[in-house]
């Protein structure tokens, strides 16, 4: 394939990216911008391969054919409520190719284009690669361990140390130094300390972050994945990686200040692994009475309201009740009752995750709104019934010197009546009592989520 060939397929590929981010940004606009992405990946791959230089179709084919059967098969097999770590962990893999990637190249610069006339690394191509591989091995160990936190492998709860901001500051101090000795002499010593001390600096920065703060961090090394490939894109002098690594650079970090908007936390402090953060405090268990209910109870309340505003959390998607939710809204608006959702931009493990469930339950879309455009009418319903959330509904949020101070919450509190689906009274993320399960307008329903709302399915 010709140069100008090359680039106008890669030019083709880049606008499907950009058009696959578009139509991403909305649920009814979902599937179209998934196909776009699909698309666009499948000519930039082939592009890439119809390459005078490929020395081998042979291990390709079988590259593509164990990956792509392994990326099937998960893909069939995983559960909504695992696609967090999912997430994380096709991160990870990211952020190692990018490394393995940037090794290849630096041991044979000719093969790439790369070599200078003394068959060493070009000066940009060092710089490039510095920064690609840095950012590529803080990418993989950190998705690492955000996958353990998530998948319950490792604690959700902050891991600190004395010293500990110290010593990353420190380390990024080094791996800085490293990249400019290996500009000035692309020496090997120089490429695989920075690599082996930016993987040791992924792990420090995401082990002091505890689970309520797990949506922004899947955003973030979203967003740092990106850019890995975006450093190798500059390596490779690959046009199409360049883009596609600035646009999921770009967006996972626009998407990151936005989650930490929605946690009111700062956007720098969770980008250099916690830094000026607040510590997470330990929960604890009031012994203030509570109000408990049964399903025939919930099931009447609702039966005989005007409007119920359903509030899924991350306890919904564990019992994996959101078809049962569905059929619960069905039967109530059959019974003449005005039924919608409210999403938390940070409900869930993941950016989007109560979306995505109430969309494979079949949900319409004109019933879900996010939290700006909902607050507002909680004062004016009659019941708010929260299924599995529980700081994003918490209103400590509201009082000075708590750890969600300031934190944007759905104003359950404000509905009439506040049916709570729960196991127990254990504090959610944030390690912190909510208030609302004591409250006199709240109901608890104790019991496992998707059971719940099947009994009150069948009281109905």
């Amino acid at each position: 394939m010709s140069a100008n060939l090359t680039a106008l397929a890669y030019l083709i590929a880049s606008v499907l990216f950009i058009m696959a981010l578009r139509g991403l940004s909305s649920p009814e606009s979902a599937r179209s911008g998934n196909v776009y992405g699909m698309i666009g990946m499948a000519i930039a791959v082939v592009t890439t391969v119809i390459n005078p230089n490929v020395v081998s179709y042979e291990w390709i084919l079988g590259a593509l054919v164990i990956g792509g059967g392994i990326g099937a098969f998960i893909a069939r097999r995983i559960a909504m409520t695992d696609m967090p770590e999912l997430v994380a962990a096709f991160h990870s893999l990211v952020g190692l190719a990018a490394v393995l990637v940037a090794a290849a190249a630096y041991y044979n610069p000719g093969a790439y284009g790369i070599a200078d006339a003394d068959g060493l690394l070009k000066l940009a191509s060092r710089i490039e690669m510095g920064i690609g591989v840095v950012i590529g091995a803080i990418t993989f160990s950190g998705s690492i361990i955000a996958f353990g936190k998530l998948k319950g492998l490792v604690t959700g709860n902050p891991i600190t140390f004395p010293g500990q901001h110290a010593l990353n500051a420190a380390m990024g101090a080094v791996i800085v130094v490293l990249v400019i000795l290996f500009t000035i002499g692309p020496d090997p010593q120089w490429f695989w300390a920075m690599a082996v001390l930016a993987f040791v600096l992924g792990f420090l920065l995401i082990i002091p972050i505890g689970g309520a703060d797990m949506p922004v961090i899947v955003s973030m090394l979203n967003s740092y994945s990106g850019w890995a490939a975006a450093g190798i894109g500059f390596t490779l002098e690959n046009t199409a990686l360049i883009i596609t690594g600035a646009l999921v650079g770009s967006s996972g970090a626009i998407l990151s200040y936005i989650m930490c908007k929605a946690m009111n936390r700062s956007f720098i402090s969770v980008l250099l692994g916690g830094f000026g953060g607040d510590t997470v405090v330990a929960g604890t268990r009031s012994d203030k009475p509570v109000k408990a209910g049964s399903a025939d109870d919930a099931a009447f309340i609702m039966k005989n309201a005007s409007s119920v505003i359903i509030v899924p959390g991350y306890g919904m998607a564990v019992a994996q009740a959101q078809h049962s939710v569905r059929e619960m809204g069905d039967m109530l608006k059959q019974h003449g009752v005005k039924v919608t959702y409210a999403i938390h931009p940070v409900a869930g493990r993941m950016p989007g995750h109560m979306n995505v469930l109430l969309a494979e339950a079949n949900v319409s879309y004109d019933e879900v709104f996010e939290l700006e455009g909902i607050n507002s009418d909680f004062s004016n319903t009659d019941v708010a019934f929260v299924i599995g959330a529980n700081d994003v509904t918490n209103p400590a949020a509201h009082e000075p010197g708590s750890p969600i101070a300031g934190m944007p919450i759905l104003d359950v509190d404000r509905a009439r009546t506040c049916l709570f689906v729960k196991r127990s009274l254990s504090p959610g993320y944030a390690g912190i009592d909510n208030e609302l399960f004591y409250a006199d307008s709240t109901m608890m329903l104790f019991a496992d989520a998707k059971k719940m709302v099947e009994d009150i399915v069948k009281a109905l």
